[in-house]
């Protein structure tokens, strides 16, 4: 199956260009074509007519959408939430798991295990929690805190694969969680903590290079103690997630943030829990009961943000207000970062021989069309 986009303009890491093509050869971009060459035969030609192709966006930390999460452990929700992250241009997304008992745990894992896949490509699972600091537990249940535990995560990738575990590494081992993660191939990235500086490096030279929501629930910059706030911006070769709503952490630190670090290293992720996409309104977040109104949602009890209704289209936005970015470079931060950071090589660019993940959006960044391995599995119209 030979597919061609043409007449659009192209954004991917290093490289933009105006009225462009892209032909894709079944699941491969087969090749990039400029303006002025010639233009190949196709079995589906489809004429941009001047919208921007960017590479599919991934996001690695979503807990649901469409008054459905993942821990709901139901196979319909699952695949109602993989087909509407297309409408953000998501190509790719972890789904993300909350605090619960391990029985919970095993049917959300089932449920992901059995999507039809007709959606966004869902390779494995983010396990956030259990194993978080009950100080810093945030939108979490504390009901199901515990310490981590490698046997309950290889039970659990048994039963379909974890990419990554996010975990308050300064819990008794710690750091021995770390080896053991990695030697299982999950990325291990540090959450919902109260850790000190010494407690971050001590996992970070056995492998650690990911921090979850950066800023949120995490030991803040102080100028004696800089704890993870200040490892991020430290090391900038650790890998800084960030919930760009502009509610969860201010422009002023999102900008700070690209600015210290460089985009190479930023990693945007939506957070969504099930009220993305849906009105204002009750929802819940794990059994904790969720106020949302006016882009926001927070725990009834305390008002604490409890995840965020953010779309990823909408994020990549932000970014490029905020940075004044291109979004040639900006888009790193939306797909190829959250690749790199998974190991993946071969996703996150319009490149000759990468996936064929791409999304064309307009100037407003409305979603127009979503490919996922060269197939149109969305369209606005």
């Amino acid at each position: 199956m030979r597919t061609l986009i043409r007449d659009c303009n192209i954004a991917s890491p290093g490289f933009e260009v105006k009225h462009g093509s892209i032909l894709f050869k079944d699941n491969i971009i087969y090749s990039v074509l400029t303006p002025g060459e010639s233009l190949p035969d196709a079995d589906l030609t489809i004429n941009a007519g001047g919208l921007t192709a960017i590479p599919g966006l991934i996001d690695i930390h979503c807990h649901g959408r469409n008054n459905c999460d993942f821990t709901d452990g139901v196979v319909e929700g699952v695949n109602t939430i993989g087909k509407n992250k297309l409408k953000e241009g998501v190509t790719m997304m972890l789904p993300t798991t909350l605090t619960q008992s391990e029985e919970a745990l095993t049917a959300a894992f089932d449920s992901v295990a059995h999507y039809d896949g007709m959606g966004v490509k869902m390779p494995g699972i983010h396990l956030e929690g259990p194993f978080v600091n009950p100080s810093e537990v945030g939108a979490q249940n504390p009901a199901f805190v515990r310490m981590p535990d490698i046997k309950m995560v290889e039970r659990l990738n048994a039963i379909f694969p974890i990419h990554k575990v996010s975990f308050a590494p300064e819990l008794p081992g710690g750091d021995t969680f770390v080896t053991d993660l990695l030697a299982m191939g999950i990325v291990p990235s540090a959450a919902h903590s109260a850790a000190k500086y010494t407690e971050f490096h001590r996992c970070y030279a056995k492998g650690l290079r990911n921090l979850t929501h950066y800023c949120n629930q995490m030991t803040p910059l102080h100028h004696r103690e800089i704890g993870l706030v200040g490892a991020g911006l430290l090391h900038t070769n650790v890998f800084a997630e960030m919930i760009c709503d502009m509610m969860h952490s201010s422009p002023n630190m999102i900008q700070l943030a690209f600015k210290v670090k460089g985009v190479d290293h930023m990693i945007l992720i939506t957070d969504a829990m099930r009220a993305a996409g849906m009105p204002d309104g009750e929802y819940d977040l794990g059994g904790l009961p969720v106020l949302v109104a006016g882009g926001a949602a927070r725990l009834k009890e305390n008002a604490a943000l409890a995840g965020s209704v953010l779309r990823m289209n909408v994020a990549l936005k932000n970014i490029v207000e905020i940075t004044g970015l291109p979004l040639s470079e900006a888009v790193r931060a939306g797909a190829l970062n959250a690749a790199h950071s998974l190991g993946y090589r071969n996703i996150g660019r319009i490149e000759t021989g990468f996936t064929a993940d791409v999304a064309l959006i307009d100037d407003n960044f409305i979603v127009h069309n979503t490919f996922v391995d060269g197939e149109l599995r969305y369209s606005l119209d």
